[in-house]
């Protein structure tokens, strides 16, 4: 039987996707073996699966990629050796940590600093952050990536996150966003500040221009209850995430 053009054509098309994901999956491994990842980031592996986690995200190798909030560089160090020879990877808000291991290591040199006038900022009594001058500096990126920092802003500042986001992607941009789970429509409390609605975050990320591309159950967690503050022993390190990808459309 002959295979119609376009299924021949797909199938290739798709050969050729998960064959280039091979290489970078290569990569991202060799990164994960790396002598500079300390052993409280390497226990850290099977719970924040990071090869799964990117290769859904859609990262390959010759990207120009955005890490944002890169706190104290734990995709850093696995993003900045995979693009370091045919990508190119910024980093933008809170690189204080991380611009100290660029410095440092080697393996991580490629990697430059965006958004250098950015100001992360808590307005007084304020439980929450904002962000002044959140321009990245950074125009057609491929990808924008964020894990577990969405929660940290009040509304104004997540907004201008987003709309950095959308300014620095090419159209067609992925931006990649990972948080812990609150439950949906559920009012702030002591426990659930490091916690953020999926629901809340897909509408204003949609306002910002994005379309929902996929969702993914990689860190779905049944036994996290959704009640206790993400640092107590009960959950940390297990927390129920929701990871989302999204699609820079035109506004």
């Amino acid at each position: 039987m002959k295979l119609p053009v376009l299924m021949i054509t797909s199938l290739l098309a798709s050969s050729a996707f998960a064959s280039d994901f091979d290489a970078t999956k290569e990569k991202i491994k060799a990164a994960l073996g790396s002598d500079i990842r300390t052993e409280a980031e390497t226990d850290r592996d099977r719970n924040r699966r990071p090869v799964s986690t990117l290769e859904f995200m859609g990262l390959r190798d010759d990207m120009k990629v955005v890490e944002l909030l890169p706190g104290g560089g734990w995709y850093t160090k696995v993003l900045a050796p995979v693009l370091a020879e045919n990508g190119e990877l910024y980093l933008a808000y809170g690189t204080s940590r991380a611009s100290k291991l660029i410095e440092e290591h080697d393996s991580l040199s490629d990697a430059k600093l965006a958004a250098k006038d950015a100001e992360i900022y808590r307005e007084e009594g304020a439980r929450f952050y904002s962000i002044k001058n959140p321009d990245m500096g950074v125009k057609k990126a491929d990808m924008v990536l964020t894990f577990r920092n969405y929660h940290n802003f009040a509304e104004d500042g997540r907004m201008a996150m987003n709309e950095a986001a959308w300014d620095a992607l090419k159209m067609g941009g992925i931006y990649g966003v990972v948080d812990h789970t609150r439950r949906h429509m559920e009012g702030e409390n002591d426990e659930n500040r490091r916690r953020f609605d999926p629901v809340k975050a897909i509408k204003e990320i949609q306002s910002a221009g994005f379309e929902l591309v996929d969702f993914s159950d990689l860190h779905y967690r049944a036994d996290d209850e959704l009640e206790y503050e993400v640092g107590r022993r009960s959950v940390t390190g297990n927390t129920d995430r929701w990871t989302m990808k999204f699609r820079k459309v035109k506004k």
